[in-house]
């Protein structure tokens, strides 16, 4: 059994699929690892770690049983597969239907990580909320960096500067980490969800949950929130607008899978802000929480700073690719039999759930679905 470890190739990725003490947990289960020279570097990890750990660094990784990515895969990757070949790594099953139908028509059998279904047994495969996890932290590091305002309260001699009030929207795992973040660094903190069922876990935090009368609960499939209506919208909006005035920070976190992020907070609601306000929308490259925030960049509305941060887990990417080596770690073991062969048991929940494509074909009910109502050569086929 070989699992092989390209380097990553995706613009500004330092994350790596594998580190070096993971290696060396497959290496004794007489797993064969081959590592792409250079692959660890950006998380830190030279060449010599791996060596170390038992890794054949050197050897092609494109031809192992396994490749594990931590990005999708570009054109010229999926051209290095063969059929057969197991690839398992961030695969957007809900937004790149292209990529779907390239893995599916080179026969490569792959697995999404993001599909890792939301039950207690997965939890330490979910690589969404380990690297969810550190976007949280990050957002609020950005968010004191930048920020006019000392988030703990500080009594001088000169008097006594009064914290920072931080509102949170969105409390899932990032959402919750930049709550816990927050309140650590002194601020006085409000959470709000549309999920209402999230409110005892914002207050074991020290936050106050934010109440409004436009949403009491919108719990939708998969612990995720089900979409508003427009009404909802509209009022959920004109609520927030006035939360929003009160707050120094604002963190927004809201994403559903598979769909453009929710729309939060107005252009309106950021004028409203005192300049020296500060908004991180981690939801910019889904479209945004935040009216007017970009992908990758810093917007200044009359002194108050959109910031839309663009992969926040790479900018730790040690930490990062550690929980992230150890989620596909405990997936891959799922895939090897007691015999050390390879086994895609369709029965066990998680790999049916995380399984993309298999045998030529899109398995995700979903991302098949999305697949055939995109133009290309398989919904043309689909409606012959």
């Amino acid at each position: 059994m070989k699992i092989g470890v390209p380097k990553e190739t995706a613009e500004g990725e330092r994350r790596v699929a594998l580190v070096p003490d993971v290696v060396q947990a497959l290496s004794a289960k007489e797993i064969e690892v081959a590592v792409e020279p250079g692959a660890g570097e950006g998380a830190s990890h030279p060449d010599s770690e791996y060596s170390d750990a038992g890794a054949n660094v050197g050897d092609d990784p494109w031809s192992a049983d396994i490749v594990l990515k931590v990005t999708p895969p570009t054109d010229e990757e999926v051209g290095r597969l063969s059929k057969g070949q197991i690839l398992v790594g961030f695969l957007e099953p809900l937004t790149n239907p292209a990529l779907a139908k390239s893995l599916a028509e080179a026969g490569v059998t792959s697995f999404a990580m993001e599909a890792i279904p939301r039950i207690t047994r997965a939890q330490s495969m979910d690589a969404l909320s380990s690297q969810a996890n550190l976007g949280g932290y990050m957002s609020v590091l950005i968010a004191a960096r930048e920020s006019g305002k000392l988030f703990p309260m500080m009594t001088t001699a000169a008097g006594t500067i009064p914290p920072a009030k931080v509102l949170v929207l969105g409390a899932g795992v990032a959402g919750l980490q930049a709550i816990a973040t927050a309140k650590r660094l002194g601020g006085v903190v409000t959470g709000f969800d549309v999920r209402s069922v999230v409110k005892e876990q914002v207050q074991s935090l020290g936050g106050r949950f934010l109440e409004v009368e436009a949403v009491k609960d919108a719990e939708g499939e998969g612990g995720y929130a089900r979409p508003l209506t427009d009404e909802e919208n509209e009022k959920l909006r004109g609520e927030l607008g006035e939360a929003a005035k009160r707050q120094d920070v604002i963190i927004t976190t809201a994403q559903i899978p598979g769909r453009p992020a929710p729309r939060l907070i107005t252009a309106e609601a950021v004028k409203g802000m005192a300049p020296g306000s500060v908004l991180i929308d981690l939801a910019a490259e889904t479209g945004g929480n935040v009216e007017g925030s970009k992908p990758g960049e810093t917007v200044d509305v009359d002194g108050v700073k959109i910031i839309g941060p663009a992969n926040l887990p790479s900018q730790m990417a040690g930490n990062a690719s550690a929980l992230y080596a150890k989620n596909l770690q405990n997936l891959v073991e799922l895939l090897i039999d007691e015999e050390g062969n390879l086994k895609v048991d369709t029965e066990d929940e998680v790999v049916a759930g995380a399984l993309l494509t298999k045998d030529g074909a899109i398995v995700n009910e979903r991302a098949k679905e999305i697949t055939r109502a995109s133009p290309g050569r398989e919904a043309e086929e689909e409606r012959d």
